[in-house]
């Protein structure tokens, strides 16, 4: 895939390295505690003890609502990677909305690169969880050692492979820009489990989709499409699969917990998205049969 010294996006957050309050407001407790003992242990009168505890105190306040402090990041590869293709869904789409989508304009979201684990405003999440697109915030997170786990755990090589999940990741913005988002959320509310798991399945076969109208047209802008590519990313939808992946972890499959989808699924809408590079067709998604996606 073509994409080395190629324009990149600012709305790339880096918080590898980054350093916060945490440690100061989570050990104040115990800092406090022994603060205490050794005051006693040295004939500390009352008055002494009480004008301690109230200074460790203020600051351990302070230090719990002050914010975070962002390290310097890592100017790596990844980054490098990531601010790309950022930088060419938000030309992409923003070129599709006013040509293609009515009634909407596309503002771009923020990709944040994280490591281990991220507060975000869908709560706290480790990187196990894998890159995931929060609504609240309108942020996607990403810790780019997935990119080692794609590869190695899942055999899905290749940096088209990793543009394939981040692409999908910005479509869940897409959809939560056009109301795709809406209809799966009042769905969810209904606390029908099967009929939750059916409309999460469908959500994240549009964002294949979508996620293939992205390559579509990124290609026809950048020509960043080599030899192999396409299997790339067709390969990485197979390999991620609901029961691919319960296949591996268990040994058998359970159709009623899926929520991203069969590995054919995912290949189909994403190969029909590749082709198309039409957003109106991702609406096929809602009308058909569930037995027929």
């Amino acid at each position: 895939m073509k994409w080395e010294g190629r324009e990149q996006s600012s709305n790339v957050e880096d918080r590898r390295g980054m350093r916060g309050p945490a440690v100061a407001a989570g050990g104040g407790g115990l800092l406090l505690l022994v603060l205490m003992i050794a005051m006693k242990m040295f004939g500390a009168t009352e008055d002494q003890q009480r004008l301690v505890v109230n200074v460790a105190k203020n600051l351990q306040d302070r230090a719990a609502s002050a914010p975070a402090t962002p390290g310097k990041g890592i100017d790596d590869k990844s980054k490098e990677f990531i601010s790309v293709i950022l930088h060419d869904t938000e030309t992409i789409w923003t070129k599709l909305f006013k040509e293609q989508v009515q009634g909407a304009v596309y503002t771009p979201p923020k990709v944040v690169i994280f490591s281990d684990s991220v507060a975000s405003g869908c709560g706290n999440a480790s990187a196990v969880m894998g890159p995931f697109y929060c609504p609240a915030d309108e942020q996607v997170y990403i810790d780019p050692s997935f990119f080692d786990e794609l590869a190695t755990r899942h055999h899905a090589k290749g940096d088209f492979a990793q543009a394939y999940v981040l692409a999908h990741e910005i479509a869940h913005h897409v959809q939560n820009l056009t109301g795709f988002s809406d209809i799966v959320n009042e769905a969810r509310s209904q606390r029908d489990e099967r009929l939750s798991n059916q409309m999460s399945v469908r959500l994240e076969l549009q964002a294949d989709f979508l996620a293939g109208v992205w390559a579509h047209h990124a290609h026809k802008a950048y020509d960043i499409l080599e030899d192999g590519d396409m299997e790339e990313g067709i390969n990485a939808a197979n390999q991620i699969g609901d029961d691919t992946l319960q296949r591996e972890a268990t040994g058998h499959v359970v159709p009623e917990r899926f929520t991203h989808g069969r590995s054919d699924q995912r290949v189909k809408w994403f190969k029909k998205g590749l082709t198309s590079g039409k957003f109106k067709d991702c609406e096929e998604l809602f009308k058909i049969a569930y037995e027929k996606l």
